[in-house]
């Protein structure tokens, strides 16, 4: 062989080795890691989606508004026009006992009698304001024991300086002398049901409602020694006649 084709060979035997390193340089861990790379960055957001950030959670409302443009701001306007209506229908419809005060009657009252061990032979009768305004509680309560028509008489030394008013909620008293101590009273019986009846302001004749309070099972007994107090602001008051 001459020396012209060894050259020759050596020429094609060292193109055929730059050829496959070339190769091996295509192939290697650099097109393998930049596709591996690639790949975790497709999965990243599958894997974060789960928990969503608070910017996430925010965007879709942000976009609304973006695309929206001027109607979300109306939409806005409308929802404070809303909420102001809203409010001004809560306050109009909540009680207050800042109104005027109107008459104590059976319909916004609850009436109770209970008879006292002391002083004897007497019953106290207590209104407590049921309703959402204060109310004037006049005069004297005007008892009917059983079917009596006699209407008793009040006890005068026991009108109070002031008209009586109960705030919602609060309880005003007077009390009734049932029969004589001593016996010495005229026409007496037993009566099963009580009526009490309301004054207004002109002390004339009853208002409203009347209240049928509960009496003991076995009667309460009466005479026509019978007679109450003024209304009362205390127990205590109401009691000592």
């Amino acid at each position: 062989m001459s020396s012209i084709s060894r050259t020759r060979l050596v020429a094609v035997a060292a193109t055929t080795v730059l050829a496959a390193l070339s190769l091996t340089a295509c192939n290697d861990g650099t097109g393998t890691q930049d596709e591996g790379h690639a790949t975790g960055t497709s999965t990243s957001p599958a894997t974060a989606s789960p928990a969503p950030s608070a910017a996430t959670d925010q965007a879709p409302a942000t976009g609304s508004s973006a695309a929206t443009g001027s109607s979300g701001a109306g939409a806005g306007s409308a929802g404070g026009g809303a909420g102001t209506a809203a409010s001004r229908t809560a306050v109009s419809k909540a009680p207050s006992s800042a109104g005027r005060p109107v008459t104590c009657e059976g319909s916004t009252t609850r009436t109770v009698a209970a008879p006292l061990t002391r002083p004897v032979n007497h019953m106290l009768l207590t209104v407590t304001n049921t309703g959402s305004k204060s109310c004037y509680l006049y005069g004297y309560p005007v008892v009917r024991f059983g079917e009596a028509q006699a209407v008793p008489p009040v006890i005068e030394a026991s009108q109070p300086q002031a008209v009586v008013t109960l705030a919602p909620g609060e309880s005003g008293y007077a009390s009734v002398n049932l029969s004589a101590t001593d016996g010495s009273g005229a026409n007496g019986y037993t009566a099963k049901t009580l009526t009490v009846y309301f004054q207004g302001r002109s002390g004339s004749g009853s208002v409203g409602r009347a209240a049928t309070p509960s009496l003991p099972a076995k009667g309460t007994y009466v005479d026509d020694s019978l007679k109450v107090t003024y209304w009362q602001q205390s127990m205590d008051d109401a009691v000592s006649w």
